[in-house]
């Protein structure tokens, strides 16, 4: 188990690297522009992606 959570985590770490690596400028204008969204906004959006995540990895599994 546990060596499935670290290989998952070591995969959250490449894939949030590339758009700072491939495009910092864009990445940088997005942080901004993510800065401005209201609490509500962000909360929505983390939902959102948390039950992506949990449905896809159903499917997977």
């Amino acid at each position: 188990m546990w060596h499935d959570f670290l290989a998952a985590l070591a995969l959250v770490f490449v894939i949030e690297g590339i758009m700072p690596f491939v495009a910092p400028r864009a990445m940088r204008q997005m942080m901004e522009d993510v800065a401005r969204q209201t609490d509500r906004s962000l909360r929505i959006a983390g939902l959102l992606s948390m039950a992506g995540g949990v449905t896809l990895l159903y499917f997977v599994r």
